[in-house]
């Protein structure tokens, strides 16, 4: 059945009326204060942190601010279509789950559940390169519905090719690629916490699960960078039961190998490429006919040279804040960008989409869809697949909802005319 916003609504207050409240809150700021509640203080600080004093997370909240919604009065907006095409797939909405990792800190499902949750709506989800789960294990539990797949660029040119091969084979749509993680910022959350969730063999299941990886972990690990070897304590030993137990076949089969190490080892070896240009992208564009997207992209130069190097879509991202600290906000990098594209590529925005008025903004300033990050990993450590699908039937159901009360009955109506502020 078709999304509908009036029914989801009515949903919540006839259920309050027989005492029922929803199931996950429906305000973004009591939505994350509960979830932090449920998850232990190193998922907390892993999945709400961000890097440095915080201020890109700050800067991508207050960059919706610059403008403001003008609605329009007397427009018949009884019939109303949210829906999308987007490389030739009809989407009932322009949301999509952003790729987050290592799911299975807040959620014994983890990426399974998001799989569940977002295929009953329709809406697509990027698998994690740092998934919980294989991306053919969530894909079998999708039907038709639309997955893409997030790359994070190895070291091995080879690893990157399984896996574009295997997302191919599990059906996604589009590759998108995640520029800004050439190394790890400085996240000062989980360095007090000194804790780093791929060190206990969490989130790293694409790789596990990969022919090419299992290869590459019986080569030789060169350690002559490494200046610090921890030593045997009882929490080392804790540690590396935890990598046993979270390498497939679980702790009693591992108990003995030594496999489970060197998946660890390698893949710290191995994940992120610091070497990486322009380019690259052709090894890319040669080895794959699914579109590509750029995730990470917040300058206009860049954007122009995406589509010079024959890239098919752009994620405007500061990855969530974890990464610049003091960075441009995401929707603040919006407009120039759209600017510089003129519409030759479609321009997606990421991080720090809160509501149904930041959808309409985005899609006002000239954004064909945008991605959910944190909030539906809040709905996941509360409630599961179902908690997940709450947050987002209720952000769709707030984007209709506000598409309508501007004036607006489809997407295509949605333009700057709408808007007003600082931005122009």
């Amino acid at each position: 059945m078709k999304f509908k916003a009036i029914n989801r609504q009515r949903i919540i207050y006839t259920s309050g009326a027989s005492g029922k409240t929803p199931l996950v809150p429906v305000t973004p700021q009591l939505l994350e204060e509960k979830a932090a509640r449920r998850m232990t203080k190193e998922a907390a600080g892993y999945i709400i942190g961000g890097a440095g004093l915080g201020k890109t997370m700050q800067n991508n909240r207050s960059a919706f601010d610059q403008y403001q919604i003008v609605p329009r009065m007397l427009k018949d907006v009884s019939k109303r279509d949210t829906s999308i095409t987007l490389f030739g797939q009809k989407l009932p909405s322009p949301l999509l789950t952003a790729p987050i990792g290592v799911l299975e800190m807040v959620h014994q499902r983890a990426d399974l559940a998001v799989a569940e949750a977002t295929s009953s709506l329709g809406v697509p989800m990027i698998f994690s390169n740092q998934a919980s789960y294989p991306m053919e294990a969530c894909a079998s539990l999708m039907g038709n519905s639309p997955r893409w797949f997030q790359l994070y660029w190895s070291k091995s040119d080879e690893l990157v090719l399984s896996f574009i091969k295997r997302a191919e084979v599990s059906g996604c749509s589009a590759i998108v690629v995640t520029l800004d993680t050439s190394v790890l910022g400085w996240r000062t959350h989980d360095l007090d916490l000194a804790f780093l969730p791929f060190l206990q063999g969490k989130g790293i299941a694409q790789y596990t699960s990969d022919p090419v990886f299992q290869q590459l972990m019986d080569e030789p690990i060169d350690t002559s960078a490494l200046e610090f070897k921890p030593k045997v304590t009882l929490s080392l030993i804790k540690n590396a039961l935890r990598m046993k137990k979270n390498y497939p076949g679980g702790l009693w089969k591992n108990l003995s190998s030594d496999r489970p190490i060197k998946a660890v080892k390698k893949f710290v070896n191995i994940y992120s490429r610091d070497s990486l240009t322009w380019e690259n992208l052709q090894f890319l564009r040669k080895h794959t006919q699914l579109p590509l997207l750029l995730k990470g992209i917040l300058h206009p130069d860049d954007a122009q040279k995406a589509i010079d190097y024959g890239m098919d879509g752009i994620v405007v991202s500061n990855h969530g804040g974890r990464q610049v600290d003091g960075a441009i906000g995401s929707f603040s990098a919006l407009p120039d960008i759209v600017q510089t594209v003129k519409g030759q590529i479609p321009v997606l925005l990421d991080s720090g989409v809160r509501s149904g008025a930041d959808m309409l903004k985005a899609l006002a300033i000239g954004a064909k869809a945008v991605c959910l990050g944190r909030p539906y990993v809040y709905g996941l450590a509360l409630a599961g697949a179902a908690g997940v699908q709450e947050v987002l039937a209720n952000l769709m159901a707030d984007f209709e909802l506000n598409m309508a009360l501007a004036g607006c009955a489809s997407i295509d109506e949605l333009g700057r005319g709408l808007l007003k502020g600082s931005g122009g």
